[in-house]
């Protein structure tokens, strides 16, 4: 990797991942982190609810990290090609719906060993959200990765 690659990648994964927590913990609301996991009939929501509400998170989950991967790199003077971004951005965004569907994340866990800590909610932890946010910050690397080709 070259310098240049380098800075492309650090500026990249700094920008996705600070836009990420903005798009999680700011711009998602109440009605989408509430409703986006549902897959069964809970609280007189179906399936379908909780599909949309996932679906309409990661639009703006996704609008949000592009904002910061056009705007950032200008102000930093780097040099992001369009079409590694928009793959960049489509990786995120599939991998993030996955995960905040919370089943496959769930799953994962299971199959991994680590279904319990995935259930912990103890000790002032949530294993979920832990598990989903390292998730995020995985594939946010890849996705850096990509942006930085």
């Amino acid at each position: 990797m070259t310098t240049a690659r380098a800075a492309r990648f650090a500026a990249a994964y700094a920008l996705l991942r600070s836009a990420a927590d903005v798009a999680d913990h700011w711009v998602q609301t109440d009605h989408q982190a509430r409703t986006k996991g549902q897959h069964d009939h809970h609280e007189g929501q179906s399936s379908a609810a909780g599909r949309r509400a996932c679906a309409a998170h990661v639009a703006t989950y996704t609008a949000t990290q592009a904002a910061a991967l056009i705007a950032g790199p200008r102000l930093l003077g780097v040099r992001l090609r369009p079409g590694p971004v928009a793959a960049a951005l489509a990786l995120s965004a599939v991998t993030h719906y996955v995960a905040d569907r919370r089943e496959p994340l769930r799953r994962l866990a299971d199959a991994t060993g680590s279904g319990p800590f995935y259930r912990l909610t103890d000790f002032g932890m949530n294993g979920a959200y832990a598990l989903d946010q390292a998730f995020h910050h995985a594939f946010e690397t890849c996705a850096a990765l990509i942006a930085s080709a």
